[in-house]
């Protein structure tokens, strides 16, 4: 990491394991780092714990947001917090219009009002140099709960990948290099083309009730109902779905469990699975990140 933050007076909110490892790294780098909601964490190099996340967000250059973003009430996710932090209106009309707000994944909502009131929003899930690189411990993650929840093996199994995308990929990637036959599923000529060219087979997403039957795992990978009653009556009852979407997933849940099929639903597995690796990857790209978006107009508002 070449880009120094001395100087730079950031405010980490809540989180997961994944901060324990990504504060001392920006402390590294020079930064002045306040952190809400982690009480329960013990000594963490170079952060000064602030109980108030309002008085945090008043007094700092940059605010780091968790990458599962927040729920419908602006409830944010953090795991060593002794109380439940809220990311309201009210917190919001106290954050200075010059600081920049990153978070995973901004609902609606918080992108509206944010708006209205001159913040800048960076969802930073979105970004190639994190999703890619984050797409690693997500595979790893999603194929080591397939595998635990079924009798057979990965090689040799028929595996299907919905969403080509950058977990899709590297999914579909490692599933082939561990002997499975797979089957990628998407809409784009060029994602059907890429999957042919790398051994795996096509299936357009208008196939897939055709072709759902010989799955004995799939991931899905897309954000929207494409597991719905319909595909699930297809799907052989023996097999295991898992859908790393983000919530609330590509899966008809309740109709899997009623048809007796093994279905989970797992965001957020980098956090989970590997949370040194996911956290020496936000450490790696926020420093560049940061320090671009303090230098950016505040024009450019929602454009990582």
């Amino acid at each position: 990491m070449s880009a120094g933050l001395k100087g730079i007076r950031l405010a980490v909110i809540g989180g997961d394991d994944r901060e324990l490892f990504l504060i001392p790294e920006l402390e590294k780098l020079g930064a002045y780092i306040v952190g809400v909601g982690f009480e329960k964490a013990g000594s963490i190099q170079g952060l000064h714990h602030e109980s108030s996340l309002i008085e945090a967000v008043k007094n700092v250059d940059v605010l780091l947001f968790p990458m599962y973003g927040t729920d419908e009430r602006g409830g944010i996710k953090a795991k060593y917090s002794n109380s439940p932090i809220v990311l309201n209106k009210e917190v919001l009309q106290a954050i200075p219009t010059h600081v920049p707000l990153f978070i995973g994944w901004a609902r609606p909502a918080l992108k509206s009002a944010a708006e209205m009131m001159g913040i800048r929003v960076v969802e930073t899930a979105f970004l190639d140099e994190i999703a890619i690189l984050n797409s690693i411990p997500s595979a790893e993650g999603a194929i080591s709960m397939a595998m635990d929840s079924s009798v057979i093996t990965i090689h040799g199994s028929q595996c299907f990948v919905l969403g080509l995308g950058r977990n899709g990929w590297t999914i579909a990637r490692t599933l082939k290099g561990m002997g499975a036959h797979v089957t990628g599923v998407a809409r784009k000529p060029a994602d059907l083309a890429r999957a042919t060219e790398m051994g795996i087979d096509a299936v357009h997403f208008a196939d897939l009730e055709d072709e759902i039957g010989r799955a004995e795992f799939i991931f899905n990978t897309v954000p929207h109902l494409i597991l719905d009653k319909v595909i699930l009556e297809r799907v052989s009852k023996d097999a295991v779905i898992v859908d790393i979407a983000s919530i609330p997933g590509g899966t008809d849940f309740e109709y899997a469990e009623l048809l007796g099929i093994k279905a989970m639903l797992a965001p957020g597995l980098p956090g989970i699975v590997a949370p040194k690796s996911a956290g020496k990857i936000l450490a790696q790209v926020y420093p560049q990140l940061i320090l671009r978006h303090l230098t950016t107009p505040l024009s450019t508002s929602f454009k990582p």
